[in-house]
């Protein structure tokens, strides 16, 4: 491992000590604060606790236009189930796996630490030349992009931004897709659970989950999916009743995990295990390529004075089964890009009352909005409540970029090969931002992250070289 990776990764296992789930970055935007301060760099915050840090230019770059180096300060918390870990106060536990670093059975926070550890290290790299720089690191980017969305005029300088928040090394982004989230609620009727009827715990669990945007066209298995199908397989042999359901923990996470306790005849057990264990086994031979590990059981529950009714229980599971989720349209002009997709992402019933939450994704707004309206008529249709934000803009490529074409010089120098310049179905903030500044030229790189958003998370550690290499080759050439 060279000198300037370990440097790198030493601020990264110092920003794995501090919580930082989305929504709770006031320990970090305050770790940053005063490491700032410690250096003697200038540094304010705003409204929202989107913190700026200014670095001079080194010597000979003084009077040089500044340049952004921007990432967000949240992670997105997810672990596997079981799994004793408080992302409020624990610090995420690190494991250095050959190649890769990962952690100990949670996210690793990769996406996107590693770009505040990397705009440190070359903010302290004594031999990088380099303009001023604008540190910027926003907050909650991973469940709306609202830290760049609160973004006020003037807070910037700089007309040249480089996000580090892209997940494969040589790979340059120059645009990503706008999205939306829909909450959903259904008011559902209950009452007493019939007598004579037991209850069972049905589980699904096992699958890969993932980014819903870097993931979505793998056609991994969608846990709250696969447990409205099971349930609806019971219900075409019984009655069932639905007493609660849970499922999913983030608008951009892939669903892994999800149960429901339910109630059925006392003389269906038997029947109810035969038809799940062959569900299991279907799901199984359908998923074996993406979901290795997937599960689907039936156990005992534990009793319940109260669930839905018969008809309620047909329209809950009605619901989840009308509901997308995955590719819509794929582009026509690129590709192998997704364009439009959607993300069943979280479900809970408590009592009578069933709420949903999907996000979409499209490169086309036109598209994006005829999906959400989709989604919010079901929703309407099932006699439910429906409530979609504002969401964010895509970023529309610019293929005549001066800094996309002085980042294909650089590269290709120091590598003696092509970068692969793209566009991704994921968001970024570089939409939002170019929206707010005219006349920001971006691009979007990043060392190779993979699994992003679930505990499967990991970064190949060669590649921090390899990108910290360019920025500051790159840097050095922006004078």
């Amino acid at each position: 491992m060279d000198a300037k990776t370990k440097d790198v990764l030493h601020w990264f296992e110092e920003i794995a000590k501090i919580p930082r789930c989305s929504k709770n970055e006031t320990q970090i935007c305050a770790w940053l604060t005063k490491w700032a301060e410690d250096n003697n760099f200038g540094v304010k915050k705003d409204a929202v606790d989107n913190i700026l840090i200014l670095v001079p230019g080194t010597a000979g770059y003084e009077k040089s236009t500044p340049v952004v180096i921007q990432g967000h300060m949240d992670m997105v918390c997810e672990k596997a189930k079981g799994t004793e870990f408080d992302f409020a106060t624990d610090p995420i536990k690190l494991i250095y796996d050959g190649d890769w670093l990962t952690a100990d059975q949670t996210t690793l926070g990769a996406d996107n630490g590693i770009a505040i550890a990397m705009a440190m290290a070359v903010s302290l790299d004594k031999d990088q030349p380099h303009p001023p720089l604008e540190l910027l690191f926003t907050v909650d980017e991973e469940t709306g992009l609202t830290g760049a969305t609160a973004l006020e005029p003037g807070f910037l300088k700089g007309k040249t931004l480089l996000n580090v928040d892209s997940e494969d090394e040589g790979v340059f982004t120059v645009g990503c897709a706008g999205g939306k989230d829909t909450h959903m609620t259904l008011t559902l009727d209950t009452e007493g659970v019939p007598a004579g009827s037991k209850p069972f715990k049905l589980v699904a669990g096992g699958m890969s989950g993932g980014h819903s945007g870097v993931d979505i066209h793998e056609q991994r298995a969608n846990a709250i999916g696969v447990l409205g199908r099971a349930i609806n397989e019971l219900l075409k042999a019984s009655e069932v009743r639905l007493v609660s359901l849970s499922g999913g923990t983030a608008h951009n996470a892939i669903p892994r995990d999800a149960e429901a306790v339910i109630a059925l005849p006392g003389n269906m057990a038997d029947g109810a295990q035969k038809i799940v264990a062959q569900l299991a086994g279907v799901l199984k031979a359908e998923h074996g390529k993406t979901d290795p590990k997937i599960t689907l059981v039936l156990e005992a529950g534990d009793a319940s004075p109260e669930g839905l009714t018969a008809a309620a229980t047909r329209q809950g599971v009605d619901f989840l089964l009308a509901v997308p989720h995955g590719v819509a349209d794929m582009s026509l002009d690129i590709a192998g890009l997704v364009e439009t997709s959607n993300n069943l992402a979280e479900v809970k019933l408590e009592g009578g009352k069933l709420t949903a939450l999907t996000s979409q994704r499209s490169s086309d707004m036109n598209r994006l909005q005829l999906l959400t309206d989709r989604i919010e008529s079901v929703t309407r249709g099932f006699g439910g409540e429906v409530k979609t934000g504002g969401g964010y803009p895509a970023w529309q490529p610019n293929m005549d970029s001066p800094l996309l074409a002085k980042c294909q010089e650089v590269y290709k120098n120091l590598m003696g090969k092509d970068p692969v310049v793209e566009i991704i179905h994921a968001g970024l903030e570089c939409g939002i931002i170019g929206a707010k500044y005219e006349g920001m030229d971006m691009i979007s790189f990043g060392p190779t992250i993979k699994n992003p958003h679930s505990p499967d998370e990991k970064l190949e550690i060669k590649t921090i070289g390899m990108v910290y290499e360019f920025m500051g080759s790159l840097l050095k050439e922006l004078k």
